[in-house]
């Protein structure tokens, strides 16, 4: 697969920015491209498709050491996805933890607004239960 393609047009391609580009051969996500006789780094398909697999995992809420062990099974197809099951079990648990906090921040939030609708400040519900963290009924949404 020939080089070529060069590093804006890959960023365009993957959705992913330059500066992040750099960052990732830095770190050790994509390995760093040939470069031109001008030092130009220059890119495959192959590097547009890793960079698209990184963003898609990170917009997934992926951390860098869960991609970084995701890339190492996809480069390595022949392998138990037990391993990837596991780090996906782990994000769900996650963004289930997260919802539940949200719902109970909505639901405070419901009630603080229905107990202050239209009343005068002295009987806020809105201003009363930001100034005394105890009368919140949701503790989890300070998670």
């Amino acid at each position: 697969m020939s080089h070529g393609i060069a590093i804006g047009r890959v960023s365009e391609s993957s959705g992913v920015k330059v500066p992040t580009i750099r960052y990732y051969e830095q770190i050790g996500l994509l390995a760093a491209p040939p470069r031109t006789e001008g030092g130009r780094r220059t890119y495959d398909r192959k590097d547009v498709e890793r960079l698209s697999f990184i963003r898609h995992s990170r917009e997934l809420g992926f951390d860098i050491g869960e991609i970084q062990t995701l890339l190492t099974l996809q480069d390595r197809p022949d392998q138990s996805c037990a391993d990837a099951d596991t780090i996906a079990k782990a994000r769900l648990a996650d963004v289930r933890q997260k919802i539940a906090s949200l719902t109970a921040l909505q639901n405070e939030l419901e009630r603080m607004v229905e107990g202050c609708s239209h009343g005068r400040v002295e009987t806020c519900q809105v201003i009363e239960i930001l100034a005394d963290h105890g009368k919140c009924r949701h503790h989890q949404h300070c998670d």
